[in-house]
């Protein structure tokens, strides 16, 4: 399909999908004249990536064109795994959901089809193969579809006015590579913001629904995998317990987000993702917590490719002027096992056809800037064209270590700790009572997750 035709069929889908957002959910395929057929079964996949809807309901109307099975796409708009429960208790449940990690993979396992046979799993690349979800039983269950990284996105003809300040103190990016350099450059820019034209030197820390993951899930992995590092323990796994070693380290940048930003630290309870995003796409802010999936917000709002770069999350630690940006492996693909064997082929079918076709591939990897662990995508007119890929692999490049990830305890783990970090923000909490959600929650949680 020409570039400029699927342009306009996502643009056409996303039409009605701005309608569909305002009740929360959004329903996939109806509008194609092709005929669909009830013999081949159904394709139903529950999507959590609400930046990636539009682009998933194109592709589903694209593959029920070409095969004549029904596929519908439904966004969860608020809390995944309640939608997920609500849904796998209905008679059309989802024949296709995702997890994005072991702990929220235990709960649901008596729904995880065996996929070692798939052939999605066989055209992963062979190091993704043992980093599929599994089974008691040791089968693949799981399989990713996304290595993301992030870090800290920066506006580099903004940070380039600032190096050229007569007041600044920091002058070049290669001096930009540790805490100590971050905090003075961020402070610096939040004392002349009027002379840089920005509202602070980072985006707002917004603690809502939307926006929040940043915070409970993708910054506590950085003092996840220093402990990790210090004590040895796999990373691909989920401890019974943590020490919490270098939460306090988590603090240095966390204060950095709520003090030197667009907003007082009062108004983040409320403030969006597309808040944030705005703020960095318009120039608002110079700095903006965030990953490779946002950048297809930022074209869309006219962000030039020129001025994207990104940092490691400096916290402080010894020797993290050799950091690279944090890798994550989030998102993994799971057939629904309750479903019917008609369903579940046909699902395979979809899965497979996402990994093959052309209109796929180049779906997920130009318009979604995915990069994915499969064979299938080593062609280089599906090598991702995204600055913030590039400025990972720079990283890499260079030597940097990579920060890896980790899975959290479980999703209510996370919800804890906003709740400790947003109080702490806004003066009603301590810094110690995020500390003991960190260590005290995660045991217990542990506990509730693994029925040990």
């Amino acid at each position: 399909m020409a570039a400029n035709r699927w342009n306009k069929v996502i643009k056409a889908v996303g039409i009605a999908s701005i309608a569909a957002l305002s009740f929360g959910t959004l329903s996939a395929c109806g509008n194609s004249t092709a005929q669909v057929d009830s013999d081949k079964g159904r394709v139903y996949y529950l999507n959590k990536k609400a930046e990636e809807q539009e682009k998933w309901e194109a592709l589903a109307q694209a593959f029920q064109d070409e095969t004549g099975i029904e596929t519908q796409i439904q966004l969860s708009a608020t809390d995944y795994d309640q939608t997920l429960r609500s849904e796998m208790a209905k008679d059309e449940a989802p024949t296709m959901f995702q997890a994005d990690g072991p702990s929220f993979m235990y709960s649901w396992l008596d729904y995880a089809a065996d996929m070692s046979n798939s052939k999605i799993y066989s055209e992963l690349s062979d190091n993704y193969k043992d980093r599929t979800l599994k089974n008691t039983d040791g089968k693949p269950v799981g399989i990713p579809y996304a290595v993301e990284s992030y870090g800290i996105i920066y506006n580099k003809s903004l940070l380039k006015k600032y190096f050229d300040s007569s007041w600044s103190t920091i002058k070049s990016i290669d001096d930009l590579n540790n805490f100590k350099a971050l905090k003075t450059a961020a402070d610096e820019i939040q004392s002349h913001k009027d002379d840089m034209g920005v509202n602070g030197a980072f985006t707002s820390a917004g603690m809502d629904t939307s926006t929040a993951f940043r915070y409970d899930f993708h910054l506590p992995s950085v003092p996840l995998f220093y402990e990790y590092r210090d004590n040895d323990v796999d990373m691909n796994s989920v401890p019974e317990s943590v020490q919490g070693t270098y939460v306090d380290y988590m603090k240095n940048i966390y204060d950095l987000y709520i003090t030197d930003s667009t907003v007082p630290a009062s108004a983040i309870s409320g403030k969006t993702m597309d808040d944030a995003t705005s703020e960095f796409a318009l120039g608002e802010a110079v700095f903006f917590q965030d990953g490779v999936w946002i950048y297809s917000n930022l074209q869309d709002q006219g962000f030039p490719d020129e001025d994207l770069g990104v940092l490691p999350i400096y916290m402080g630690v010894d020797g993290e002027e050799d950091q690279g940006l944090n890798q994550v492996i989030s998102n993994y693909w799971c057939v629904n096992s309750k479903s019917s064997e008609k369903d579940q082929e046909a699902t395979q079918q979809f899965l497979e056809w996402l990994v093959t076709s052309d209109t796929a591939r180049e779906t997920i990897s130009q318009d979604m800037g995915l990069v994915t662990p499969f064979k299938t995508f080593d062609e280089d007119a599906y090598t991702v064209k995204n600055p913030l890929v590039e400025a990972s692999r720079e990283y890499q490049k260079a030597g940097n270590y990579d920060v890896v990830s980790v899975s959290t305890v479980s999703h209510q783990w996370e919800q804890d700790l906003a709740a400790a970090e947003l109080s702490y923000a806004q003066g009603q909490g301590s810094w110690e009572d995020v500390k003991k959600v960190f260590t005290d929650n995660w045991s217990s949680e542990y506990k509730l997750a693994f029925g040990k």
